[in-house]
């Protein structure tokens, strides 16, 4: 007989993994994911760098958006990211360097990273987080959406151009992003290759 697991099928993430045992127990987990998911990014928000010149800072809030939206799924995700932005708005001070409202420059990111949790979790659904080059991609691609709503925004906030803009709010931040997706495309397969052995 033999001993090995077989892989969690495509179409699930990792959060699928944690038990639940009836529809009231999977909205319990369910809900608890979402709330610790925002608690996450807020937590991440605050190790935070300034950027000389610029009025977005290094943050570990991207890393944590997309990690979240990854292992939680497209719903979770999105929900978990939504509730960060709402209560930020309505004034937890989890933003980046401990600010909340709408009014900072950088809001624009804050909406790219709920609708980026959304579409990495859906492209980890498909096993976007099971490989290390998978993982590159689903990071990368998360990146350029929170960088495709922020850097307009930015633009707009600031009265300037998108080549202005970018300069301030997207080149200064590529090597980060890289070594952020580094440490996912460690963490996520690994995690597979984990709830595998323990299946």
């Amino acid at each position: 007989m033999s001993t090995a697991v077989a892989p969690a099928r495509t179409g699930t993430v990792l959060a699928d993994l944690l038990p639940a045992s009836t529809v009231s127990r999977a909205r319990v987990r369910d809900a608890a994911l979402v709330l610790g998911g925002a608690a996450l990014t807020g937590a991440a928000a605050q190790l935070s760098l300034p950027v000389p010149g610029s009025p977005v800072p290094v943050t570990g809030q991207t890393f944590a958006a997309l990690l979240v939206g990854t292992a939680l799924g497209t719903r979770r995700g999105f929900l978990s990211l939504a509730l960060y932005a709402v209560a930020g708005v309505a004034g937890v001070p989890w933003f980046a360097e401990g600010s909340s409202g709408a009014a900072m420059p950088s809001f624009g990111y804050i909406i790219g990273m709920l609708l980026a949790a959304a579409v990495v979790g859906a492209v980890a659904r498909r096993g976007g987080d099971r490989s290390v080059l998978r993982t590159a991609g689903t990071m990368a691609l998360g990146s350029a959406v929170i960088y495709a709503v922020g850097v307009p925004y930015l633009a707009f906030a600031l009265d300037v151009s998108l080549g202005e803009a970018a300069a301030l709010g997207l080149v200064p931040y590529l090597i980060g992003d890289a070594l952020k997706a580094a440490l996912a495309m460690g963490a996520l397969p690994a995690a597979w290759k984990l709830a595998g052995r323990r299946g």
